[in-house]
């Protein structure tokens, strides 16, 4: 029996948790999630689940969502999900464009649900979560250990992020928006049932990403801007060519900032960042995504167009992207980690 597989059957040693997901964050950061070649882990969905802190889920309040038919989102939806993923053998061969449309459809009526009870006043506006500082990558690994940066390192957003702002406005509404369908693929493929996959994505979208899936996308706008902060500090000579030949984050980037490096294959190395996101924070796929240009920084350099190499990044390598993420933390100032950490909220 491995430390995780303990953790799941028995809870964390002496009843510490908050040590105890310490520890767990930790085990998947080092050890990984035990799978197969292609990607699948009998216990990747629950320790998924426990990241996210997702509250358990009768199965009857997704049935109940789906039954309600077509979404106001529906045509949008089937407009999507026949191409999520589509030159993926493993993803196609796993998940059904039935199962994917039914999970995106219940997201949607359940966002749909809670914008309607907002304009009509029916619940009370979302709160900021007091961030918890032992939700972090060990110290070690950090700049200025027990620095106010730690605070930041993975907070949370209690509702939906729509705080301070017009409920009527679509434009600050979480709610479907193009990208949706390919950041629900990981769930689908990991969870061994649509409850659970429905469970983990709305909870992914509304409590970690909001700021992806409003009506202006303004999280994943201010990510890519933030690629380019990244990328200037940890390789200014990369940061400045690419610039001369104007190419900016929003020009390569923007598939990549939207899908938390879903659209790049392969899907079990995709899977392996994801672990790596959901333990320490999905604004560490920033860093994932300059870590890649590293990896290829002299393909890049030596080529007088850069555009075609970064029109289609490399296969992942996960566990050479999620080191290079990691060494690049100590050099970054702590005013722009904290807007990298609240950046999709």
């Amino acid at each position: 029996m491995t430390s995780l597989d303990a953790f799941l059957l028995k809870g964390p040693p002496g009843g510490d948790l908050t040590g105890g997901l310490e520890q767990l964050r930790y085990t998947v950061l080092t050890d990984g999630i035990p799978s197969n070649g292609d990607g699948m882990s009998d216990l990747r969905i629950y320790i998924w689940l426990i990241l996210l802190n997702a509250p358990p889920l009768p199965t009857n309040t997704y049935l109940d969502l789906v039954r309600q038919g077509a979404s106001p989102a529906y045509a949008k939806i089937r407009n999507d999900t026949f191409r999520t993923l589509a030159t993926d053998p493993l993803f196609r061969r796993r998940v059904t464009e039935n199962s994917l449309t039914r999970v995106l459809n219940a997201v949607a009526w359940k966002l749909h649900d809670a914008n309607e009870a907002r304009v009509n006043g029916w619940t009370s506006p979302p709160t900021l979560a007091v961030p918890k500082s032992t939700d972090a990558i060990p110290d070690h690994m950090f700049p200025s250990p027990g620095s106010n940066v730690a605070k930041y390192r993975r907070g949370s957003v209690t509702g939906t992020g729509t705080e301070g702002s017009d409920a009527g406005d679509a434009s600050s509404q979480i709610g479907y928006v193009q990208g949706m369908n390919v950041l629900a693929a990981p769930f689908l493929y990991a969870a061994r049932s649509e409850a659970e996959a429905f469970a983990a994505f709305d909870r992914f979208i509304t409590q970690e990403v909001p700021g992806y899936v409003r009506g202006s996308m303004d999280g994943v706008h201010k990510g890519l801007a933030l690629v380019d902060k990244i990328l200037a500090i940890v390789d200014p000579k990369l940061s400045a060519y690419l610039l001369s030949k104007g190419m900016k984050a929003e020009i390569y980037a923007f598939a990549s900032v939207l899908t938390m490096c879903v659209c790049t294959p392969p899907l079990p190395e995709v899977l392996q960042i994801w672990d790596f996101l959901l333990a320490y924070g999905p604004h560490l796929n920033l860093l994932c995504i300059v870590a890649q240009l590293v990896l290829i920084r002299d393909q890049i350099l030596g080529s007088p167009s850069p555009n075609q190499i970064l029109r289609s990044l490399p296969p992942l390598q996960a566990a050479k992207i999620k080191a290079i993420a990691i060494s690049f933390v100590r050099k970054i100032p702590e005013d722009l980690y904290e807007q990298i950490v609240v950046h999709a909220k």
